[in-house]
């Protein structure tokens, strides 16, 4: 498939070696992993902001909704205005972490509960419009070893998940929740200056050949309108947005039931959040790995499966050593699945239309996935143990939909 137009380099102008694989690959997986570190930071501290402000269950629900909705919202334009920008990538990732930044020092300093939100809504932006440009470069750049890619892209966002929970629940208690996320906050404003200077080049050159290339937008706006047509593309998005649906919840409610029902603070919650996370390190690229051999529904459904039942096993053997184990066991495949689902919707598309494929999936999910954390409050109100089972349907009702779609398979693997 053609790439739109091109311009052949000269010596001087050829890409160094930040247009290299392992380059862009592991410093966005870098990138990905500060945001999952602030992402998950955040979901440990859902109890102390929840008695800071005097809030309900429902209410603290409300941050993880909104930043799904606006994740949702800003996904579709942002997709298809991404793939038309390619050229100027990097300098959208920059102000992606400075916009990232902004949202936290909003955070640090809020009074009250509803200057929080807003916080969110700035995070959700560039949180969401970072993924695109991200992960389209990644595919772009591995169209044959796809789902390893993105699975290792992934792994960036593991380490930061486990970095969250040792290094939060280490400080929440010396800092308080505001004064860690004001001190958080100066991380990512320092780093946009270092992002555009390791990614201001990574859409500009042909992955191939090297050659910069000049985005035919024709061809980019009429390769979109045909994604809307892709039967495929709408199951695979269905699935990943009933997934995102069980995934929010369970990183929204699992915090509040260890510190409800359990009674755990600081390291001792944060032990167990770790758990699902340090093991997820070493499955998620085992995963990509064997769907680019074998096929991504033969890695997805059982995955899903598993997901499912211990989840619902959680309601039963909620607490000591048999939780310590389940939540080992949903480690394996819980930050595994998103990127084969992503995986799958890359494959049904073309290379020019990478971002808008991701926003059409992004959209779906985080739509469905806003409104999941407010439902599963009824259910935890109710008894915190039926959060689980509301998450376990979410997880069997994603597996429904993944047997009756068709996803074709890897390049590699035909």
């Amino acid at each position: 498939m053609s790439e739109g137009t091109t311009e052949k380099t000269s010596a001087l102008e050829t890409p160094n070696f930040r247009q290299s694989g392992s380059f862009i690959l592991g410093s966005l997986s870098g990138g990905h992993g500060l945001f999952h570190w602030f992402s998950q930071s955040l979901n440990f501290m859902l109890p102390e902001i929840r008695d800071t402000f005097g809030i309900s269950t429902a209410q603290v629900s409300y941050m993880a909704a909104t930043r799904e909705l606006v994740s949702g919202i800003v996904a579709m334009p942002g997709g298809v205005f991404t793939d038309m920008v390619r050229l100027h990538w990097g300098l959208i990732l920059a102000c992606c972490m400075a916009i990232f930044g902004l949202g936290w020092v909003v955070m640090g300093f809020s009074p009250i509960y509803p200057v929080v939100l807003v916080g969110m809504v700035l995070v959700a932006l560039s949180t969401a419009l970072w993924h695109l440009p991200a992960i389209a470069a990644i595919s772009r750049r591995f169209p044959e070893r796809r789902g390893t890619a993105l699975s290792t892209h992934g792994v960036g966002g593991n380490i930061g998940d486990v970095i969250a929970m040792s290094i939060t629940g280490f400080l929440l208690g010396f800092l308080g929740w505001q004064g860690l996320i004001k001190i958080y906050a100066i991380i990512p404003l320092l780093l946009a200056f270092m992002v555009f200077w390791s990614f201001r080049d990574i859409g500009r050159y042909n992955e191939i050949t090297s050659d910069i290339v000049k985005p035919d937008l024709s061809r980019q706006l009429a390769q979109t309108r045909d994604l809307f047509k892709n039967p495929r593309l709408w199951g695979i998005s269905l699935a990943s947005g009933v997934r995102g649906m069980a995934f929010v919840s369970f990183m929204t409610f699992l915090p509040l039931y260890l510190n409800d029902e359990l009674g755990l603070t600081g390291p001792s919650r944060g032990f167990y959040l770790m758990l699902p996370l340090i093991v997820g390190i070493p499955f998620t690229p085992l995963m990509g790995y064997i769907s680019d051999r074998v096929g991504r529904k033969l890695v997805l459904i059982p995955g899903m499966i598993l997901l499912g039942s211990l989840t619902f096993m959680l309601v039963p053997y909620g607490q000591g050593l048999t939780m310590v184990m389940l939540l080992i066991g949903l480690g394996t495949f819980l930050n595994s699945d998103q990127p084969l689902l992503t995986s799958a919707a890359l494959d049904t598309t073309g290379r020019e239309v990478a971002a808008a494929t991701l926003g059409f999936m992004s959209f779906s999910r985080m739509i469905l996935a806003a409104i999941a954390p407010p439902i599963g409050s009824i259910f935890y109100n109710i008894n915190p143990d039926r959060v689980f089972i509301y998450i376990a349907v979410l997880f069997a009702i994603a597996i429904g939909i993944l047997i009756i779609t068709p996803i074709p398979k890897p390049q590699n693997s035909q």
